[in-house]
């Protein structure tokens, strides 16, 4: 059956919904799993989380209002669980977080490092910055989402979701370059 996540929520919502959430689920697990991956580091944890997602995609579909495409939907379910996930486990708190750590100095984003960046090199940095900022920069630039999914998935207003998108640019390009590009 080849149907549109749309067509499929819709028949969900006047047909048999677990026949057809069958369908979403194998269609974006594999992906929503290893975006869990992409936070914790185990996939055993990754695909608990994965299913702990499904389920909450289950019961929150009936109020999708199709603003946004399903898979930004979900992806911004996916990420605010990983997120949520890791402040309870790692009691990380984004404000007092990002107080501690300070960057030290005003990072100028148009510094042209980019034919410089290596992915291995830049994986290491998104795994030292905070997951929330991490979330963020996936969001952004992975999904494509847009600055008022990104606030929304996150909790925040719009502007906060490009103030914070703003300064975790600036801490990748700060972390980088001090790790890897001055000797």
């Amino acid at each position: 059956m080849n149907l549109s996540d749309d067509e499929i929520i819709s028949r969900i919502r006047n047909d048999d919904a677990s026949r057809y959430f069958e369908l979403l689920y194998h269609r974006y697990h594999p992906v929503v799993t290893d975006k869990c991956y992409s936070f914790v580091k185990d996939r055993q944890v990754a695909e608990e989380l994965a299913e702990d997602i499904f389920s909450k995609v289950f019961e929150k579909l009936p109020s999708f209002k199709s603003l946004s495409s399903f898979s930004s939907w979900l992806y911004s379910v996916t990420y605010n669980h990983c997120i949520d996930f890791l402040r309870e486990k790692r009691k990380l708190h984004y404000p007092n977080w990002n107080s501690e750590n300070a960057l030290p100095e005003i990072i100028d984003e148009t510094d042209e490092i980019s034919e410089d960046i290596n992915y291995e090199n830049l994986e290491v940095i998104l795994e030292l910055i905070h997951p929330e900022e991490k979330a963020l920069l996936l969001m952004k630039y992975k999904d494509d989402l847009s600055m008022k999914d990104i606030g929304k998935a996150l909790r925040i207003s719009e502007d906060a979701a490009k103030m914070r998108l703003k300064r975790a640019r600036a801490r990748v390009l700060y972390l980088y370059t001090r790790k890897y590009l001055r000797s």
